[in-house]
């Protein structure tokens, strides 16, 4: 999970598309052909559901990757708690007396669909309102079921970091790009902690391509990369997570908590009828990096 600011540009969005069911109307960037496959609306109240969602606390003793300094919490509404038809991961300045507790001064929560879901290509579009505030590092990503990291592939949707408020980024990391900072781009977003605004990525059999809003980020394709640098036909699963502090995150201020990560709804759509190679699976493998 780490950002880069190399510059690149994607192709443009595509147009509305019916989806199939949720009551809910596609945005404009749903390229055409393509079927609503999974989606979280976040209705009811409480915790988030336990068929779409798990709670990821496997390195909260050992400390996190990346230098992070929270301890994920599961189970717990002061840290994950659906309310008003939001996702609201909330990261708090607080130690609590847990037995996997590994010292950390902040609880936060850490979301993954792994064992719930996963997908092989498809448009993946998540709407959020982002925190603000020194050492805030929300993001929305993804991890390769197959491999241990980097082989297996990750692809971050979105990265944030309240130090630097007006920036989003889009990343991919392998086993091609082990040792850098990934290949990604950023984009200006100055109202990134003020509004909600679509997070997209298009995977495709030839390329992963980024977007806000429609408005193109990065474009990551596969020609030439080899299968070390594309580990991308491989099922992927979700992660919604805000870390705290760390390589990226940086600075601590604590006069930022509780800072909150909001997550209107969640939407996968894939080409063609819901079966075949393309569909939702339902992976079972024991959760890995980072």
């Amino acid at each position: 999970m780490t950002g880069s600011m190399i510059r690149a540009t994607i192709m443009a969005g595509a147009v509305t598309i019916a989806g199939a069911g949720w009551g809910q109307t596609p945005s404009a960037d749903v390229p055409p052909g393509y079927t609503l496959r999974w989606a979280d609306e976040f209705t009811g109240e409480g915790l988030p559901d336990p068929a779409k969602w798990r709670f990821d606390t496997h390195a909260n003793q050992t400390g996190w990757y990346n230098n992070e300094l929270q301890y994920y919490a599961a189970d717990r509404l002061e840290n994950a708690r659906v309310t008003n038809g939001r996702l609201i991961i909330t990261a708090r300045a607080e130690t609590l007396a847990a037995p996997d507790h590994g010292g950390q001064r902040y609880t936060s929560a850490r979301l993954i669909t792994q064992g719930r879901a996963a997908w092989r290509y498809g448009f993946f579009e998540i709407r959020a309102k982002l925190p603000c505030g020194a050492g805030s590092w929300p993001a929305i990503w993804m991890l390769g079921e197959q491999g241990e990291w980097p082989d297996g592939g990750e692809i971050d949707i979105m990265e944030h970091v309240g130090n630097d408020r007006h920036v989003v980024h889009s990343t991919v990391h392998n086993r091609a790009t082990a040792g850098t900072s990934g290949d990604g781009a950023s984009i200006t977003l100055p109202s990134a902690c003020d509004a909600f605004h679509r997070y997209q990525l298009h995977w495709t059999r030839d390329a992963l391509d980024f977007a806000v809003d429609g408005r193109p980020v990065h474009r990551y394709a596969r020609a030439g990369k080899g299968a070390a640098g594309w580990p991308y036909d491989a099922p992927q699963y979700l992660l919604l997570n805000l870390a705290i502090g760390g390589d990226m995150g940086g600075r601590v201020d604590d006069a930022i908590f509780p800072a909150r990560f909001e997550i209107d709804y969640v939407r996968v759509y894939q080409k063609g009828a819901a079966t075949g190679p393309e569909a939702a699976t339902t992976p079972s493998a024991p959760p890995h990096a980072p």
